[in-house]
């Protein structure tokens, strides 16, 4: 298996564990990020879930590397999401570059995992 698509994975991975689960949680300070981009808590909830059930995608992804491609792909269309909702909060650029780096971390991967 390509070690690219390995490393990122688990990068991604271990990094939407957190955020999916203190979405989930309703973690004090995730409730305040909803608050702020205009979301329900249930509709961050909803996003924490849609973040665990990508790690379940990028787990099983280095069983069958597909899997893991659509799980970035998915990523990519929420990390896609996440940069709109804080260009219409009005948050500063240094806000958009977590999100950003992220979004172009799930398009390596999707990438490294077509040419598995």
């Amino acid at each position: 298996m390509h070690y690219t698509f390995i490393g990122l994975s688990l990068t991604l991975a271990a990094v939407f564990l957190a955020t999916g689960s203190a979405k989930l949680l309703r973690a004090r300070w995730t409730v305040r990020a909803a608050e702020h981009l205009g979301y329900t808590v249930r509709s961050f909830r909803l996003i924490g879930v849609l973040e665990v059930a990508a790690v379940a995608g990028l787990l099983a992804g280095l069983a069958w590397a597909p899997l893991g491609t659509a799980a970035a792909v998915g990523l990519l269309a929420l990390l896609v999401g996440a940069l709109l909702a804080h260009r219409r909060a009005g948050d500063a650029t240094a806000a958009l570059i977590p999100p950003a780096w992220l979004a172009l971390a799930s398009t390596a991967t999707a990438a490294a995992g077509l040419v598995q």
